[in-house]
């Protein structure tokens, strides 16, 4: 039909810990949802999954991001650009892209604060 319904879920290490509302029928989602999760020192990834709700079938995944510890490293201060998303089946053709924001702040108690932001998917 040319659209899809997407929605996101977001992993921490491979445990799901979010999933944000779907959005019907677009091709350029926005959610506008806002999630506080607190890191242990020594998680490796952030990985986000953007799916296609499908109510006939399984749903679609679309493609992922990855954020990596190394990644954060690379870029103390933060980053900011858009990601192209990666096959998650080696067999399924992957297009689309999320602009991500990643900034780590100052530290609370001794613990740094990363604050990641979906700013647009298309």
């Amino acid at each position: 039909t040319g659209s899809s319904d997407p929605y996101c879920i977001v992993k921490i290490d491979d445990e799901a810990i979010i999933r944000t509302a779907t959005v019907w029928k677009t091709l350029s989602p926005f959610w506008g949802e806002e999630y506080e999760v607190h890191l242990q020192p020594t998680f490796h990834s952030i990985s986000i999954y953007v799916m296609d709700e499908d109510a006939l079938s399984r749903d679609d995944i679309i493609g992922k991001v990855c954020i990596t510890r190394d990644m954060l490293a690379e870029h103390p201060k933060g980053y900011s650009g858009w990601m192209s998303l990666s096959e998650v089946d080696p067999d399924e053709e992957v297009q689309g892209e999320i602009h991500l924001r990643v900034e780590v702040q100052g530290s609370q108690g001794g613990r740094r604060l990363l604050c990641c932001t979906v700013l647009e998917a298309r």
